[in-house]
């Protein structure tokens, strides 16, 4: 059988069967975890606090360093502060303002949020990107990568729609999301909006914040993936059982699934 062939029945993309970790040092992969298990604490340290923090837990590190770092796992912090990600420039990236101030979120479709995260492996990491429904708190569509361009965000994207119809599309102000390909596959579905965070407030996003938050806690730092396949195949099992047995006290008690299907 072929390798394309075995991704299809997987619900694998081809990409992503040959990714390769990231590379980093055994040195940085370290601070990037202990990184990123207190931005999951403290979402609000930016450069400075992180820096602080490292200090304190016995790591002689400059803010140079902390800031390439968090920049690589495409950390922000909350509030406004030294930026760590920074939007892309010029014609082909486009910035749009946040439409979800006082919204009270009713229904399954209402509002999709995104996001992008750092999963770690042996000698690298990879980057994984999720589509939440914030009404039911399922998770529509995901995929991980190896590198921040759009392509494995588009293929995500592309798995939302035949789902449900989005009535708005929440991101925050990332390279990927602001470029001319993502702006366009969003924008070019009929009756969909796309709506960006304002710089530095992850506050914005709060429910995928949440996602990843159980994500690693609850997945990712209880177990070591050898390889991105395996972290594949773990993290779908994951969101199944995150979607389909996981009660919500904020649900009802109801599983996303549950609350997904229910909808009129």
């Amino acid at each position: 059988m072929s390798v394309g062939r075995q991704c299809e029945l997987l619900g694998l993309s081809r990409s992503s069967y040959y990714y390769e970790p990231v590379g980093e040092s055994a040195a940085n992969l370290l601070l990037m975890r202990l990184m990123d298990e207190q931005y999951l604490k403290t979402p609000f340290y930016g450069v400075g606090q992180m820096t602080y923090f490292l200090r304190r837990e016995g790591y002689q590190v400059n803010p140079k360093r902390v800031r390439r770092l968090l920049r690589k796992m495409g950390l922000v912090a909350l509030c406004p502060g030294p930026q760590t990600s920074r939007p892309g420039k010029g014609v082909d990236h486009q910035v749009f303002p946040y439409l979800l101030r006082d919204m009270k979120i009713t229904e399954v479709g209402q509002v999709v949020g995104t996001d992008i995260t750092y999963i770690p492996l042996p000698g690298g990491f990879l980057y994984l990107v999720a589509f939440l429904d914030w009404y039911s708190r399922y998770v529509l569509a995901w995929e991980l990568s190896n590198t921040l361009e759009v392509g494995f965000c588009l293929e995500a994207l592309g798995r939302v729609w035949p789902q449900i119809p989005v009535q708005i599309i929440n991101t925050d102000q990332g390279a990927q999301f602001t470029s001319k390909a993502f702006v366009e596959a969003v924008l070019g579905q009929a009756g969909t909006r796309l709506s960006m965070d304002g710089k530095g407030r992850a506050i914005d996003n709060i429910f995928t914040e949440r996602l990843w938050r159980s994500l690693k806690y609850e997945e990712v730092y209880l177990k070591a993936y050898r390889d991105g396949h395996e972290a594949w195949q773990e993290i779908d099992t994951y969101f199944r059982f995150y979607n389909c047995e996981r009660p919500y006290s904020s649900l009802g008690g109801k599983t996303p699934l549950e609350v997904f299907q229910a909808r009129g």
